[in-house]
């Protein structure tokens, strides 16, 4: 009790990064910004330190896993009890109801990570709640720039809910059997105009790409994840019966900004870690560095090829990162448009 009084009294509105180097743990992860600061909601368990973990409204869903794991790392480095409370602090793929019995979008597609109740948390002497942020890099792919290895902390903490696995498994026992196969990921949608991200390649950029894969590999299918209709609908035009995929939800528009049907966002979720998952399972990636395209590469249980479409980056410019993408797309490459080229391969 006394070590814990200590402790208290010395996380008490102090940066994490001082905290680090007490420890003799340096790293440009943690951001200066960050202040943990302990709260009292109760009585119970007056020897442990809770560390609720939460992102609202949140990002994409690996964007979202990735804030989690990142804040669980922390968790371990202060020896902090976690847990994820995606039910108070909802985000994008929460649901008004309750989706297989609970409100925690978390657990809609995972095991909960540890026994520990948010009911009895919320009750409890010490709770730490998270900061916004997670460090100073403005774009976290999860497997570059971290302190970590994203692979062993996926094995770690994401316990994929069994219908989840069961649906990836029976679509790779249809369609990958004895086949050669190439995963195509293609974002579209907020990507083009979101500051500091990756510009994402252009249709031109992977036609040209596919077949040059095609040629040199000779694939038997492509595996294709995209949300956006019109990218679904030219590949299946020109590649037929070579393309396969799963029924998930496309738009000409922004997905998240519909409610086409029941339960629309647990879906979206759902969805797009099948995809991911399914994507996992190919011999080669074919996109640009994006969280799917990580943590695909990062549940993969085999050396994977990769081909990165890399277009540079979107500006710091709120309002040039809204129209660079559409300009860059349509200028010729002699004056500043993409490049229209083979990327080459290597091996993650």
């Amino acid at each position: 009790m006394f070590f814990l009084n200590f402790f208290r009294k010395k996380i008490q509105n102090k940066k994490p990064s001082t905290l680090v180097k007490d420890i003799n743990f340096i790293s440009s992860s943690f951001n200066d910004e960050m202040f943990y600061k302990i709260k009292s909601f109760g009585k119970k368990n007056p020897d442990k330190i809770f560390y609720v973990i939460r992102r609202s409204p949140g990002s994409g869903m690996f964007s979202n896993i990735n804030f989690a794991i990142h804040h669980l790392f922390i968790s371990e480095i202060f020896k902090f009890i976690p847990i994820i409370d995606m039910e108070n602090y909802p985000n994008y793929y929460n649901e008004k109801v309750k989706i297989l019995s609970t409100k925690n979008s978390w657990e809609y597609y995972f095991y909960p990570i540890n026994n520990y109740k948010l009911k009895d948390v919320y009750k409890s002497r010490n709770v730490i709640i998270c900061e916004s942020l997670t460090n100073n890099n403005p774009y976290i792919t999860g497997h570059l720039k971290l302190p970590y290895s994203e692979k062993e902390y996926f094995k770690k903490y994401l316990n994929f809910k069994e219908y989840i696995l069961e649906e990836k498994n029976n679509f790779v026992k249809k369609y990958f059997k004895n086949k050669k196969i190439l995963g195509l990921h293609f974002r579209g949608s907020d990507q083009k105009i979101s500051t500091r991200h990756p510009f994402p390649p252009t249709l031109k950029q992977i036609i040209f790409n596919i077949n040059k894969l095609l040629s040199i590999y000779k694939y038997d299918l492509i595996f294709l994840v995209t949300e956006e209709k019109k990218y679904f609908e030219a590949l299946k035009n020109k590649y037929g019966e070579k393309i396969c995929f799963i029924n998930n939800y496309r738009s000409y528009n922004d997905i998240f900004k519909e409610y086409p049907r029941k339960n629309h966002r647990y879906l979206l979720g759902f969805e797009i870690l099948l995809n991911t998952l399914i994507l996992s399972e190919t011999d080669h990636i074919l996109g640009n560095d994006s969280n799917v395209v990580g943590s695909a590469i990062s549940l993969s249980k085999k050396k994977k090829l990769f081909t990165k479409i890399d277009n540079g980056l979107n500006s710091r410019n709120i309002f040039l990162a809204f129209i660079l993408w559409k300009i860059k797309s349509r200028l010729p490459e002699a004056f500043g448009g993409f490049k229209i080229k083979y990327f080459g391969t290597i091996q993650k």
